[in-house]
């Protein structure tokens, strides 16, 4: 990808990631929205028409790697599990809850990009 590209990414939700609107740090990423599924071994992807600026966000590390080649709707749906995974095994999140630190909400979730 060019750096010009790269730029017009990074402007694109003024430095912030698409998804949980975080500033971006160095060594950001670039998430495609509509993934393209790479084949490192093989050098090639599953879908090349989505290899475009268009389906392009800019993404922290974090977000980019949770997303992994989701669609945004199972990405959304793989975050809104999180509090169920947290509740049935960490010790620790349930402690936390047990002493008022911690405040479940059934918010639903949304992206940085879809406030906008």
């Amino acid at each position: 990808m060019k750096k010009v590209d790269r730029e017009t990414i990074y402007n694109k939700y003024n430095g912030r990631c698409a998804y949980c609107g975080g500033l971006l740090p160095k060594g950001w990423h670039v998430d495609h929205i509509e993934p393209i599924v790479r084949d490192w071994v093989n050098g090639t992807c599953e879908k090349p028409e989505n290899e475009n600026i268009n389906n392009c966000n800019p993404s922290c590390a974090s977000c980019n790697i949770q997303k992994n080649s989701l669609t945004l709707e199972q990405f959304r749906r793989n975050i809104q599990q999180f509090v169920n995974s947290l509740n049935q095994y960490s010790t620790q999140y349930k402690f936390a809850k047990k002493y008022g630190l911690v405040d479940e909400t059934n918010t639903e979730v949304r992206f940085y990009f879809e406030t906008l």
